[in-house]
Order: structure tokens, then sequence, then C-alpha cells
């Protein structure tokens, strides 16, 4: 520690050096909240207002309109978008979850993708029947690509 008390680092710039706290946060991602501690110089605190109110966020899971009006593929077939799944992002099937034929419920994991070193979870938007997988383990997808198709 430097003589002001604050924790020198090597090879980092330090700015400032003004009085250093611990800043206390709680965050809630879908629904969990989590307690953070945060080191930061007196300078960088930003206090809330008296009228601060929490708000929590999660993705939504919105569901496809059953009469979704018909689209492309992508590869010139027309698609009923209520019988599809598509992928949210670029990146690259990571595994399958689910097979030809299988039944599924909404939020049923069908497969996992990676991008940026982190992986989602692919989850099925309807109820139904998988009539085909159009991806495999290993596959890059790009955003909007048709994974899977439902019956």
């Amino acid at each position: 520690m430097g003589a002001t008390g604050a924790r020198e680092h090597p090879g980092i710039a330090q700015r400032g050096l003004g009085k250093v706290g611990i800043v206390k946060l709680k965050i809630t991602v879908d629904n969990k909240t989590y307690e953070v501690e945060v080191e930061a110089e007196e300078s960088e605190v930003v206090h809330a207002p008296a009228a601060y109110r929490p708000v929590s966020w999660s993705a939504p899971s919105a569901p496809v309109p059953a009469a979704a009006p018909a689209a492309s593929s992508g590869d010139g077939e027309a698609v009923e978008e209520s019988k599809v799944c598509r992928s949210p992002m670029v990146g690259v099937v990571v595994r399958v979850n689910a097979q030809e034929g299988q039944d599924v419920k909404v939020d049923d994991a069908l497969l996992v993708l990676e991008a940026m070193k982190m992986e989602t979870t692919i989850t099925s938007p309807v109820a139904g029947k998988i009539r085909r997988l159009r991806v495999g383990a290993g596959q890059s997808v790009q955003a909007n690509q048709i994974l899977v198709d439902f019956e």
C-alpha cells in the first residue's frame, strides 16, 4: 500500500491516488441477486439520488406469434416463422441437445452456441416435434440463421 492507503499495482498507471473505498453493489440478473464489492477512488464513486429505484432485467423469451407471416430461410424457400428456431447471434455450435423427431416444450434446450468465449443455450420458442436439425456440433452459424425446423 502507498502512503495514502491506496493499493498500488505495479505496471498499472495510478490516477489521482485519492481516497480509495469499497463500494457495495447488488446486481440482479434473471431474478438472481449478486452482491459485489468494487474498489474505487472517491472521485469515481457516484452516489445514487434519493429517488433511486432498483431495476432488474432478464432476457425476454418472446414466443413467436402463431400466425407469423412466411419469410425466407435465406436459401430462397418460404418459411413459417412459428415453426423455426433462429440463431440470435453469430457463433459456433458447441453441442446439440435435441434430435429430429423429438417432442419439445417451450424453453427446452435445443443446442449450445459459443460466441466470444461464452456459451449460450438456445431454447425452443415453441412446443412441438423437431422436424429437422439444420446444424451440427462444430458448425459456424450466422445471426438469424435457421437452426431447427418444427412440424
